[in-house]
């Protein structure tokens, strides 16, 4: 036993690009007896933890390291045996991440517990591609929907989602991209503007843009898949855009 109090922080790495972490989750980092950490962390950022036992219990491809339950445990555990233990998590925890989850596991056992936000994947994704969530005159708000629930279905509200005007933003959900299609289909949205964008923000970033109408034939030619963010509205258009008045600019300075 630790004479240490035990004390659990989640910790949001950001979406990939390591740069992407805020100086408060540096610092829990640093202070960490312990590190657990997921599969889309950025592992350069295991090196704040200098002094840490660091404890990989994410999943690839559908192999978990350990299941919720055992990592519930590993918390308990290791905060009461060690001290400070740090659950870095990729994104915001709070974003579909069950970082409140485990929060309240942890809190059962009487463990101090904090949060340390992190920049989302749902909207820091689409700005390294050029993509506002919301600009004036194209969008006032977005919709960020998992692709995924937890009886593995689509989640409902994308339905509601494809009938409104706002940016949607689905995570987790190439798997149902042709579902997510039909449904906007069905809205008369065909031409709506998509972007798919595969391991955002780090070195291995690929991106398809096109329309509801085409958009898995360009998945399907560009080989993209999970982990990927699918981006639905008329805002896709303002990269294109930009690419379009910057290279007007650089014509007429040649001329």
């Amino acid at each position: 036993m630790s004479n240490k109090t035990p004390k659990f922080t989640v910790v949001g790495a950001g979406p990939g690009d390591p740069d992407l972490i805020t100086i408060k989750a540096l610092k829990a980092l640093a202070s960490a007896d312990v590190v657990l950490y997921d599969a889309l962390i950025n592992e350069d950022l295991l090196k704040y933890a200098s002094n840490a036992e660091k404890i990989f219990v994410g999943k690839r491809k559908g192999c978990y390291a350990y299941q919720q339950e055992q990592i519930n445990e590993l918390i308990v555990s290791r905060a009461k045996s060690h001290g400070h233990v740090v659950r870095l998590k990729g994104g915001d925890p709070f974003i579909f991440g069950r970082g409140a989850e485990e929060m309240q596991y942890a809190a059962q056992f009487g463990i101090q517990t904090s949060i340390v936000p992190g920049i989302s994947s749902s909207y820091a994704v689409p700005a390294y591609q050029n993509i506002p969530l919301t600009k004036r005159g194209d969008s006032e708000s977005f919709w960020v929907i998992t692709g995924t629930t937890k009886s593995h279905k689509l989640s409902k509200d994308v339905y509601l989602a494809a009938k409104s005007n706002a940016t949607v933003v689905i995570l987790m959900g190439m798997s149902k991209l042709s579902e997510i299609v039909s449904i906007f289909t069905k809205e008369n949205k065909e031409a709506m503007p998509v972007a798919i964008i595969q391991n955002g923000t780090t070195d291995k970033e690929q991106s398809g843009i096109g329309t509801i109408q085409t958009i898995e034939e360009i998945v399907f030619q560009k080989k993209l898949s999970s982990p990927a963010i699918i981006v639905v509205g008329e805002v896709v258009h303002h990269k294109k855009k930009l690419a379009s008045v910057y290279q007007e600019v650089k014509e007429e300075s040649i001329h």
